[in-house]
């Protein structure tokens, strides 16, 4: 599922990024944030009208604000294959 479907509160892990969706600098910029396939991410807060704007997630324990179209290319996962990488880790 997109990190934009992930419900609020729920722990999850990126599974994959669409870097080709993004512009190098913007890539760039969400890599020195730490979003990279396997790190944890929660969203927390869906910003604007009606909650179409940016969204606020957790990513390992920092908070970051990050718009809904680079939300849009990180594929995140949940469920019991997110347990066994948090066994491993």
């Amino acid at each position: 599922m997109r990190l934009t479907d992930l419900p609020l509160r729920q722990p999850a892990y990126v599974d994959w990024i669409d870097w080709a969706a993004l512009t190098p600098s913007e890539g760039q910029r969400l890599r020195e944030f730490g979003l990279c396939e396997g790190a944890s991410v929660e969203a927390l807060h869906h910003g604007g009208f009606l909650g179409k704007g940016p969204i606020a997630c957790k990513v390992g324990r920092m908070t970051i604000a990050m718009r809904r179209a680079h939300a849009t290319a990180i594929t995140v996962r949940t469920g019991p294959e997110m347990a066994e990488t948090e066994k491993a880790a």
